[in-house]
């Protein structure tokens, strides 16, 4: 078992007028074999959290419960917890194997016999048996990772705690490692929180992911709950990449159907559309995600000619960089349209992909339609 619930955590740092609120009333379940994902900007509180839950950092106030046991106070030796830090923390003086080793011989009454089995098993599931014998200067940042990872798993702990472990790895290397890290944890079944500040890891290995900002929680579901019902502008912008396009706008009712007013075009709204912000004040923020800025065709409504600053072949894809008003906004077309810098296009944004937030506290009015029940099979396959 290794079902948490956090209750109002909260990390306070320094007393009197220097206090920095880390962790702000946080409330988080995570279930029993889930993969949580907490990710955010850098001094979101997400590694403060991590550090809670490990013991590393006793929390200002709230309660960490493993298991229905309320752990807030225990030793980080009690908990039966495995971390995986950023740096990978391996003893420069000892072996793969004595690294691997140590936290059995500390935490256990295990016979040496039966510590060197383990280690000598997850070695081989790990693909490092052959530098057990070797230091950690002796390996490669791959090696010292698959080590770390082999020290956590060796201990066969209820919850993995893993501290952004992919970092310090090359891009080539950061991608093979996503992906043994996620088959790891589905053979194992354990717990795991994964903290990153790279939302592409948050959306393509948790099972849910927990959105940080200013020490608060923004929002918790799965990765295609986030991308395409953001609770808020922050969670809209900070999910997904190129991120979304946002548009400072305000409703205009002076004509015969409300409209939304940017300084470069005004954007007609349906009956549907204009239900979700009239009388609920005049200041909106319109927004649309790179995939979903489209190239006008004759009878398309809402068409805005723009200009093409840049452009940029990926060959799949083709971002595309517009002049609209006096800002750059970001469209990503099929990696066969070809747009020349300089040149004037016309585009518009489908009413039925388009997210409204309300322009003082940033709260999600409206979301795009989410997928068809077709393409959310096809994902899940």
């Amino acid at each position: 078992m290794g079902r948490i619930d956090i209750d109002g955590l909260t990390k306070v740092f320094g007393d009197g007028g220097d206090e920095i609120v880390a962790v702000d009333e946080l409330n988080c379940a995570i279930e029993d074999g889930e993969f949580l994902i907490l990710v955010g900007p850098s001094g979101c509180g997400k590694s403060t959290t991590l550090r809670c839950i490990a013991g590393l950092e006793r929390p200002t106030d709230g309660k960490i419960v493993l298991d229905g046991d309320d752990v807030t106070d225990e030793k980080p030796k009690n908990r039966n917890m495995a971390m995986v830090f950023q740096n990978y923390a391996l003893y420069p003086h000892m072996t793969a194997r004595e690294n691997m080793a140590f936290g059995l011989k500390m935490t256990t009454d295990l016979s040496t016999d039966e510590i060197d089995r383990r280690v000598t098993e997850t070695a081989e599931m790990m693909g490092i048996e052959e530098l057990l014998d070797q230091k950690p200067k002796e390996l490669s940042g791959g090696q010292q990772q698959r080590v770390a990872l082999g020290r956590a798993i060796v201990r066969d702990p209820e919850v993995f705690l893993m501290d952004e472990p992919l970092s310090n790895l090359d891009a080539k290397l950061r991608t093979q490692m996503r992906t043994e890290l996620q088959s790891l944890q589905q053979e194992f079944g354990v717990t795991t929180i994964y903290v990153t500040h790279d939302q592409t890891e948050a959306m393509t290995m948790g099972d849910r992911i927990a959105v940080l900002n200013g020490g608060e929680l923004q929002q918790i579901g799965t990765p295609l709950e986030c991308y395409h019902a953001p609770a808020n502008r922050f969670v809209a912008g900070f999910i997904g990449s190129p991120s979304m396009n946002f548009f400072d706008v305000r409703l205009d009712e002076s004509g015969d159907s409300p409209s939304l007013v940017h300084e470069a075009f005004a954007y007609d709204l349906s009956d549907e559309l204009a239900a979700d912000v009239v009388g609920r004040g005049t200041e909106f923020v319109l927004g649309v995600r790179p995939e979903d800025v489209r190239l006008a065709e004759p009878d398309d409504e809402n068409v805005l000619a723009t200009e093409v600053n840049v452009t940029e072949p990926l060959g799949d894809v083709t971002f595309v960089y517009l002049q609209i008003g006096g800002d750059q906004y970001t469209a990503s077309f099929d990696g066969d349209v070809i747009l020349d810098p300089g040149s004037t296009v016309e585009v518009t944004f489908p009413e039925d992909r388009v997210h409204l937030f309300d322009g003082r506290t940033g709260e999600a009015l409206r979301n795009r339609e989410p997928p068809s029940e077709d393409a959310e099979a096809r994902l899940s396959v």
